[in-house]
């Protein structure tokens, strides 16, 4: 076996392993909620923003491998070589927006605090997103029936082209994954606990991380094309961040925050301490 077919090989391990790490690692937090009945310790900033970043990544992934006019485009931009999406990018990022959905959708069922509410930060930048993304879609779409009736003039590369209304996707899921991760570093330390939160969710994230690094510049190796990490700058932007913040909420868990399990909690609404005797063995129950 040459290098080549081993490296082919161990790309598309690394990238199920990392699809399948990423995967499982929404689940601790899904089942912690349902064993609470309760979302308290948990962003609903975060929760927005993880159900639109990933609707945002599922379009991007579908549409670079399903799409033959995107995936035309991508040729005609990057010398005729092909995106570095994979099929394990896709069943990712679909299986990730349904999840995360779902536990946005707990967060309307079980409880949670008073001041528990979207932001208006957030609310506001989630709904430009939205403006930003129809507009530009209808432009696109404009641009194109112009140019297909020949009203363009003849240079097509100039037009706005359904590929660049697929990496806006790709930049607001950048976004999103660095700004859904500061709510609950602030609500981690806010509260100087890291209960109700679940740390599976952050060792796994770690991994798919690692891994989803790896498999990019891996497949880039291969292909002797490293234009394969710019033309898809989510994936590695992703990785990274992953990688980044999974330390700082580690760090949190195991260093900063480790006798929260003991269950003192400053009452804001009250302005005094109050000493949660079922914090202890909540927590070790199910977070350990």
């Amino acid at each position: 076996m040459g290098w080549h077919t081993f490296g082919v090989y161990l790309s598309h391990v690394l990238g199920w392993v990392y699809t399948i790490a990423w995967s499982i690692s929404f689940y601790p937090q899904t089942w912690i909620n349902f064993r609470r009945k309760s979302v308290q310790g948990l962003s609903i900033d975060f929760l927005y923003l993880n159900s639109l970043g990933f609707l945002c990544y599922s379009i991007f992934n579908i549409s670079m491998l399903a799409s033959s006019v995107v995936r035309s485009e991508y040729r005609e931009r990057n010398d005729g070589h092909d995106s570095a999406v994979r099929w394990n990018d896709v069943a990712f990022a679909v299986h990730a927006f349904c999840i995360s959905t779902f536990t946005m959708i707990q967060s309307f069922i079980y409880t949670r605090d008073q001041n528990q509410v979207l932001s208006k930060l957030n609310r506001a930048v989630i709904s430009i997103f939205l403006i930003v993304i129809v507009l530009s879609t209808l432009a696109v779409s404009i641009s194109e029936s112009l140019l297909d009736q020949g009203q363009v003039g003849c240079a097509s590369k100039a037009v706005w082209q359904w590929l660049d209304l697929i990496y806006l996707l790709s930049y607001i899921k950048l976004y999103i994954s660095f700004a859904k991760y500061l709510p609950q570093a602030y609500l981690n330390f806010k509260r100087k606990s890291t209960v109700g939160w679940s740390i599976h969710n952050i060792l796994l994230d770690f991994t798919g991380g690692i891994l989803s690094t790896a498999q990019l510049i891996l497949d880039c190796a291969l292909a002797n094309d490293w234009s394969g990490i710019t033309g898809d700058p989510v994936k590695l932007g992703l990785g990274l961040l992953s990688i980044i913040f999974d330390i700082g909420f580690m760090t949190q868990h195991y260093i900063l925050y480790p006798n929260s399990r003991s269950g003192l909690f400053q009452d804001r609404d009250k302005g005094k301490t109050t000493v949660a005797r079922e914090d202890e063995e909540e927590r070790r129950r199910l977070l350990e």
